[in-house]
């Protein structure tokens, strides 16, 4: 997830701690400060998996060559846009993704998987999927 979609999803955190959802965010890598700095940028709780197992059996990477792409080009412009930066430490190939979870057995209400660099979540859909989250089954 970039620093850009950690802020935005961050901003939806007083409305998820007040529907009693929770907001977290996995990385794969911790590469000198590099988490800490993201920690400033999202405000759920980060976990660590080196082991990348969270990113499934089948993960999505991206070449080099995506630095020809316009679109990540005007990706990076956006988010330079919005006074949110990125760096290039670490790894930053392997694509991520955002999910809404609803609980119980209402499994994935939202999936958005990274396409390509600075391809963030729609935080309309985002939204919308809150929604739809059974509020019976939120206490359990």
């Amino acid at each position: 997830m970039c620093r850009e979609e950690a802020v935005e999803l961050s901003s939806l955190l007083p409305r998820l701690q007040r529907d009693g959802v929770a907001l977290y965010a996995v990385v794969h890598e911790d590469v000198g400060a590099e988490v800490q700095k993201f920690k400033s940028s999202f405000k759920g709780a980060v976990f660590l998996d080196s082991e990348r197992r969270f990113y499934g059996p089948r993960e999505r990477w991206m070449g080099f060559g995506g630095f020809l792409r316009p679109s990540v080009w005007m990706n990076i412009m956006r988010a330079k846009g919005k006074g949110v930066s990125g760096n290039m430490e670490g790894e930053g190939r392997l694509l991520g993704g955002v999910y809404v979870l609803g609980p119980g057995t209402q499994g994935i209400l939202y999936e958005h998987r990274e396409g390509e660099w600075g391809d963030i979540a729609n935080m309309t859909n985002i939204e919308d999927a809150l929604l739809t989250m059974n509020p019976a089954k939120k206490e359990n």
